[in-house]
């Protein structure tokens, strides 16, 4: 089993942003980022290659079984049970955090395989994801620059909207302290922009 690390959770925006999705989908936003948080933990610089390579295997080595072979007693893997059928897009991510750090690619394959996973959410959710769903991804994720409007996505993809804006705020230095970031999740997740 891959070392113990951590007790990883999301952050009170991050927090925020998934409540604002549907009920239903709350879990899977939920698990997506939680598991982006491990793997950047198992991959963390300063640690030894071959360690980090090891801890990324075993999740790898998770994401190609099917998820009713998965290990008991692991609580972030059974939070990604709903993921059954887009375990490629879990993988892909585990992929992309080993580019990242023992690659030479400087993180191309790991924000292709997040906007990827985004892209698998959203269908998750009853959502084609197109051209816009991508290109918000990728802005959140620091990927592409921003578009001067801010795409239009569905209810189920608020949270998206919601980490979009936040970054993007930080980004341009509009942050100001804990109250008006909570007033602007609140205008994101009320609002859509």
């Amino acid at each position: 089993m891959e070392p113990a690390s951590p007790d990883l959770d999301l952050s009170p925006p991050e927090r925020l942003a998934v409540l604002y999705a549907p009920r239903a989908v709350q879990p899977l936003w939920e698990g997506f980022l939680l598991l982006d948080r491990r793997l950047a933990d198992a991959a963390r610089a300063g640690r030894d290659p071959l360690m980090i390579q090891l801890r990324l295997a075993w999740w790898r080595d998770r994401f190609d079984q099917p998820c009713a072979d998965w290990p008991q007693g692991e609580p972030l893997l059974a939070r990604l049970h709903p993921w059954e059928q887009e375990r490629a897009a879990l993988r892909g991510l585990v992929d992309g955090w080993e580019a990242r750090i023992v690659g030479e690619d400087g993180g191309t394959d790991l924000g292709k395989a997040r906007v990827e996973a985004v892209c698998a959410l959203a269908r998750m959710s009853g959502i084609k994801p197109g051209d816009a769903v991508r290109r918000a991804a990728a802005e959140w994720l620091g990927h592409e620059l921003p578009a001067p409007r801010a795409p239009i996505l569905p209810g189920a993809l608020r949270p998206l909207v919601i980490l979009r804006g936040m970054t993007l705020r930080e980004a341009t230095g509009r942050r100001g302290g804990p109250l008006r970031d909570f007033l602007a999740i609140l205008r994101l997740g009320l609002l859509g922009r």
